[in-house]
């Protein structure tokens, strides 16, 4: 039997939803612990402990354990998840703009590869954890293409909704799409992509139009996961326009010129530094519209479906450097609940962290909105933690 979507009854209950990186334990299976287990694994925080929270396991798409491309790995998920007391399955189904599942508004290359040794491997997968009680949420990277630099989306939108730096740079002119070499000594992108520009036209009625379909071709989905709803990370970072230093995004002719015929002001640009609150308040309406446009779509898909978000586990950098207002999107009930991606194996920024996300949110009435993220640590070959 599927879940329901828990309700709280308490006006100050904080429902957390613990993530794990399913693809380490997958790797390990049920074998022994290894002799060097490497860094402890952060122990809970008390507030983890609550009877009513909600433990979510990550399931990537690429890397060593490809669940969906296996059905022989559905039965270890399954198991390893109820092993652990999950409650949800945060499966990744849209990556560098391909598709794990059956689009036709996204290069379905390998839902196709999948599908040609038969059947529908994310319905199969939904109703094989629906039996057993979990949850499955669609997760999807909404603005990074990753590294493909075509597909549907970018055919249609055109190269200029790409993010675009403060010297007027474009990513797809960014040797492997990373900061000049001559630059990195001062600065580099956290994560190398091609990443859309949310404040180009069009682009958030286009993604909005790939969730959608997501969410009409699959009613068995409980929820719609969002990943990489944001501006591009830099390190280190820059707080907001108002500053001519460092790289920073969102500057493409296109975005400046509907800055300018939405609000009748100039955009900051290279060493020009005017008007820069207004444009680094408009980047983060451009985000949230983003966010909003795809709850309305994929929900009148898909009415009931929750709608949630991994995101920065610093409000204050997310909001100034990434312009991701994620506590706005919790007040404003565009999320059903926030995923704060806290990747840490130190035990007390782990809990330090944990409480401040909590607290940043506040108290909700009705519904709890707020989840703790922390990455399982297993001593294997070739993962990350």
């Amino acid at each position: 039997m599927r879940r329901d979507s828990p309700v709280s009854t308490d006006r100050t209950h904080l429902l957390l939803v613990l993530l794990l990186v399913a693809g380490a334990a997958l790797a390990c299976g049920a074998r022994a612990p290894a002799t060097n287990p490497g860094p402890a694994v952060p122990p809970f925080p008390e507030t983890i402990a609550h009877p009513s929270a909600r433990l979510g396991l990550w399931v990537p798409c690429e890397g060593s354990q490809r669940v969906l491309e296996d059905p022989a790995r559905v039965p270890v998920l399954i198991e390893m998840a109820r092993t652990l007391g999950a409650t949800d399955l945060f499966v990744q189904v849209y990556r560098g703009g391909r598709a794990w599942y059956d689009a036709s508004l996204a290069d379905a290359a390998p839902y196709h590869a999948m599908a040609a040794r038969g059947g529908d491997p994310l319905r199969a997968l939904a109703i094989t954890a629906h039996a057993a009680g979990l949850r499955v949420h669609a997760w999807v990277n909404v603005l990074s293409l990753g590294t493909h630099r075509d597909g549907p989306l970018l055919a249609t939108l055109g190269p200029s909704a790409v993010q675009t730096d403060r010297r007027g740079r474009s990513l797809l002119d960014y040797p492997d799409l990373q900061v000049p070499k001559d630059e990195q000594r001062f600065a580099r992108l956290g994560t190398p992509a091609v990443w859309l520009d949310p404040g180009a036209p069009g682009v958030a009625t286009q993604v909005a139009g790939v969730f959608a379909e997501l969410a009409a071709r699959y009613p068995e989905l409980d929820g719609l996961h969002l990943d990489y709803v944001r501006y591009p990370d830099v390190i280190p970072f820059t707080p907001g326009a108002r500053f001519d230093v460092g790289i920073d995004f969102g500057y493409g002719e296109a975005p400046r010129a509907r800055f300018r015929a939405e609000t009748g002001l100039d955009a900051p640009f290279r060493d020009d530094s005017r008007n820069a609150e207004a444009f680094d308040d408009w980047r983060r309406a451009r985000v949230t519209e983003v966010v909003h446009e795809i709850g309305a779509a994929a929900r009148a898909a898909r009415p009931g479906l929750e709608l949630s978000a991994a995101v920065w586990a610093f409000p204050e950098r997310s909001y100034l450097s990434l312009h991701q207002d994620w506590i706005r999107w919790l007040d404003e009930e565009i999320l059903s609940f926030a995923v704060p991606m806290v990747y840490t194996r130190d035990a007390r920024l782990f809990t330090l962290l944990t409480r401040a996300n909590a607290g940043a949110a506040g108290p909700r009435a009705g519904q709890a909105r707020v989840i703790g993220a922390h990455p399982i640590h297993q001593s294997v070959p070739g993962q990350p933690w």
